[in-house]
């Protein structure tokens, strides 16, 4: 049954499981409240996690955090832990907790850190915001291509050029396949000892294979076709402007475009760091050699529909949107931008 938009859906097939979301609770707004289970989570991981070498002290801390998460922790009791660099990784815990406690939300967590009001977290906790919080946005879409396009938000991918097309890959599968030639365990021996491997190859996430998706979206090994006018470049749009609206309640059409002609250009948003120096250097005249142009992967033209939203000096006006590739064809998006570089009145 429709909800919406003709594309929109309500659809109950589950994707992302490793997003944590299910381990978060509606809050009134939309948002994803903090639940003990969500922090539990954190628990699990391998930096906290005790081993066979831990102290008994550890060991007690770990178990008391597990049976009630949100337990006040002294900095006596970390001063127990035999081992520090098992104490700072507790102190970092304790902190992103804290926020998490603190704001309630993962959508208020993540804002108060992309915004600076609170201490710096690890870049892989900001991911693990960002793919939870998405898994909400999306969670009414059935477009495959949307949570393809999403996952650029919070996966750092690699991006092949060849026959002119723009191929975008999660790098780490990337990387993980390269090294086992996609055979694991097996791919990893061969490797060592020497012997040929087949060519790593991932499917191109298309119109034909796109409900495959579902079942292999944990998995992250689909490759964007991020070319003009194909449907993961669209997809992506449709992504941005379903992130801000949930952040910040604005109405915003995006479109992809391939080259600004605009005499009146006065706002522009990097959404990494290589499309923000790109960008910033073309709007102040400067030359900016081929190279470096070629690196530039999408174009955007972003209109907030809501006026009185937005400075004035720039009402009528739009805001362009650059996403670019590193050097040695990494993209790492920084979605954050979207909600903290915006032309907003009263900023």
């Amino acid at each position: 049954m429709a909800t919406g938009e003709g594309d929109i859906w309500l659809d109950t097939r589950e994707f992302w499981l490793s997003s944590g979301y299910q381990l978060t609770e509606p809050a009134g707004n939309g948002w994803l409240g903090v639940t003990p289970d969500y922090i539990r989570a954190y628990l699990a991981r391998p930096e906290i996690k005790p081993v066979e070498e831990s102290c008994l002290a550890e060991e007690q801390l770990y178990d008391s955090l597990l049976a009630d998460p949100a337990r006040m922790v002294s900095p006596v009791e970390l001063q127990a832990l035999a081992d520090e660099d098992a104490a700072e990784n507790y102190r970092i815990f304790l902190r992103f907790r804290n926020l998490l406690l603190g704001e309630g939300t993962l959508e208020g967590a993540y804002m108060a850190i992309v915004s600076g009001r609170s201490d710096p977290v690890p870049p892989l906790f900001v991911d693990q915001l960002a793919h939870a919080i998405l898994r909400n946005v999306l969670k009414t879409a059935s477009d495959p291509f949307r949570m393809r396009a999403g996952e650029i938000f919070f996966r750092e991918q690699s991006v092949s050029l060849d026959d002119g097309r723009i191929m975008l890959a999660d790098h780490e599968i990337v990387e993980m396949m390269a090294a086992s030639g996609g055979l694991g365990g097996l791919g990893q021996l061969m490797a060592m000892t020497g012997t040929p491997q087949r060519t790593v190859e991932m499917d191109v996430l298309s119109d034909d294979n796109k409900e495959t998706y579902w079942a292999r979206s944990d998995r992250f090994d689909t490759v964007a076709d991020f070319r003009f006018t194909e449907p993961a470049l669209d997809a992506f749009a449709r992504v941005i402007e379903a992130w801000i609206k949930h952040f910040l309640g604005l109405a915003v059409r995006v479109q992809p475009m391939q080259s600004i002609k605009d005499e009146r250009w006065t706002w522009h948003i990097g959404l990494d760091a290589e499309a923000t120096a790109i960008l910033n250097a073309l709007y102040e005249g400067k030359d900016v050699d081929d190279e470096r142009l070629s690196r530039v992967l999408a174009l955007f033209r972003m209109e907030i529909r809501d006026e009185e939203a937005v400075m004035e000096r720039m009402r009528g006006k739009p805001v362009y949107l650059g996403l670019a590739m590193s050097a040695d064809r990494r993209l790492r998006m920084k979605p954050q931008n979207l909600l903290v570089n915006l032309p907003l009145a009263g900023r």
